[in-house]
């Protein structure tokens, strides 16, 4: 392979109309990524009750959980196969296709029948879906970057290509838009019943709006420039990653780049929304609120750091990125606490809870899919506390003598009526009740903002979105530049669908079960930052800076 490099450009001319059309028609893709996420997360419960429900409702809630998380776990997947066209066909074609399986399968969610209508058909036919979608989404945003870099003039990449990271905002708030309208004209019955069907069926304005953009763009220059010449590549598989010195710079933008820039994002929106919701107890209209203003607050960095990526470097701004934020999260999630539940903040700072066990009583709570069952009084109790936002330390007891709960000096043995018995000794000892705690942040409208502890929590995560723009605006020209454009898609594809499907997308789950097997609702945060301090370490030391690389000569 070779490379070339060229000073930065000093001026820059404005985006043509080509090139607007280009990152419209690549950012398409991204909105529908994130409108589905967000519709999907929002409605589990009741796609959970429309397709698993020959089960206990809390099963279906897993298995509806699960379903969603196979569409994660495929992506790497989808990153090979339609990498691998990509770079053996082109850009403008496969991405073409990824949107399609995309935008067809969350169309199809909305017409499919229930499990009572076609039984167990119905979960199947789900899921193979969900696995569809996930590999589509493995193709899409390697192919949209890709597309959107290769049009870029020089100097401009990180500019251009940072449009792209800016539609998860538009994808939240086009489904909340959808799913609240929908619901306020055919009421909460007639949506659980049939009217959650309505969101994704409008999709298909989006897809065939996509469709119709994506048709009309050309190829990109450096695919076209390769084919003209000969060099393209015969087996983009085996030369990505059979071939070291290929293979050797995927492991890097895995473990250098995006692993961080992965735990880092979904930290800053999705763990702080679950933070926020399950163990803060804040209502979901309030969270949801919170995070969309400070996404719409953070949204236009995405483009400033892209911008600035161009100026300075990827490198530096991304490693940069993943160091303020594992340094800052401590404190930052304490100060969250500290204004949205005060009275939480109170009773973990001021009551001793004890889990006193006999030896070899206390199991793994180490439960990321939320599949297992509990039966040892001592897992029983930890796993209630965990779930009731109870911090708590774990003590050993004399041989055979049961498990006990120690409040204070208040002791609540094991029994039947434990989780009533031991509510009620925490709430005498101070813990605020979910239902009635008068001092958990609550909005009353979307425009409640001015309320001084509203304002303050929208601030806080305001600087966590921040992180996310910092490590996520350059991650596009990152990677495009740090591989040859024989196989830059099926090379560029692998590693950020790992970092951000895997590393990123487990953050939640692995991060609580982490809650509740130490008793600590901040040890979870322990997980994103030693990920992003990794990456510090290896990026600083072994990631080379791409910026001034000419990529359209680089084969």
């Amino acid at each position: 392979m070779s490379v070339t490099t060229a000073g930065p450009a000093t001026a820059h001319a404005p985006m043509t109309r080509e090139e607007k059309k280009v990152i419209f028609a690549s950012s398409l893709g991204t909105v529908f990524e994130w409108y589905d996420f967000y519709l999907y997360g929002s409605l589990a419960a009741i796609i959970g009750a429309q397709f698993f429900s020959a089960y206990p409702p809390a099963t279906r809630d897993i298995f509806a959980l699960l379903a969603f998380a196979a569409g994660f776990l495929v992506r790497p997947f989808g990153a090979i196969v339609f990498g691998r066209i990509g770079d053996l066909v082109g850009r403008k074609y496969t991405f073409l296709v990824t949107i399609l399986i995309m935008g067809l399968s969350t169309f199809i969610v909305g017409i499919l029948p229930n499990a009572a209508t076609i039984g167990i058909a119905a979960p199947i036919i789900l899921i193979v879906l969900r696995l569809l979608q996930g590999l589509a989404l493995g193709g899409e945003y390697g192919g949209a970057a890709t597309y959107v870099a290769e049009h870029a003039p020089h100097g401009r990449r990180g500019f251009y290509t940072s449009w792209i990271q800016t539609t998860a905002t538009l994808g939240l708030f086009l489904s909340l838009l959808v799913i609240l309208f929908t619901r306020s004209i055919v009421g909460e019955t007639n949506f659980a019943a049939w009217g959650w069907r309505i969101p994704f069926l409008v999709s298909i304005a989006l897809l065939g709006v996509s469709v119709w953009i994506r048709f009309q763009l050309n190829e990109s220059p450096a695919f076209k420039k390769m084919k003209e010449e000969g060099t393209t590549s015969k087996a983009p598989l085996s030369e990505a990653f059979g071939q070291w010195k290929n293979l050797k710079f995927v492991l890097l933008a895995l473990f250098g780049l995006v692993a961080g820039q992965g735990v880092v994002w979904y930290t800053g929106q999705f763990y702080a929304l679950f933070f926020l919701q399950s163990i803060l107890k804040v209502d979901g209209y309030t969270s949801n609120l919170l995070i969309a203003w400070s996404l719409l607050l953070g949204t236009g960095f995405f483009v400033f750091f892209g911008w600035l990526s161009d100026k300075i470097g990827r490198k530096p701004i991304i490693l940069a990125g993943c160091l303020i934020a594992a340094a800052s999260y401590f404190p930052l999630f304490n100060a969250i606490t500290s204004y949205a539940n005060p009275a939480l903040e109170n009773a973990i700072q001021n009551v001793k809870v004890t889990v006193v066990a006999a030896p070899g009583e206390c199991g793994s709570l180490f439960n990321p899919v939320g599949t297992r069952v509990y039966s040892a009084p001592c897992d029983v109790a930890r796993d209630f506390l965990a779930k009731s936002s109870v911090k708590y330390s774990t003590e050993t007891g004399a041989a055979g003598s049961g498990t006990v709960l120690k409040v204070n000096d208040t002791v609540v043995p094991f029994g039947p009526d434990f989780a009533k018995t031991a509510t009620a000794a925490l709430q005498a000892a101070g813990y605020p009740s979910a239902a009635t705690n008068k001092d958990v942040i609550k909005m009353s409208h979307p425009f409640d903002i001015f309320q001084p502890r509203v304002a303050a929590v929208i601030g806080l995560l305001f600087v966590l979105v921040l992180f996310v723009t910092m490590v996520y605006g350059p991650i596009a020209a990152a990677l495009v530049e740090l591989f040859p454009t024989r196989v830059r898609y099926t090379s560029m594809s692998l590693p950020y669908h790992i970092g951000n499907g895997w590393f990123g997308g487990l953050l939640p789950a692995t991060a609580f079960a982490m809650v509740a097997a130490t008793g600590d609702i901040y040890y979870g945060l322990w997980y994103p930052i030693v990920i992003a301090l990794g990456t510090f370490v290896i990026g600083l030391l072994f990631v080379p800076e791409t910026k001034d690389r000419d990529i359209d000569d680089w084969h």
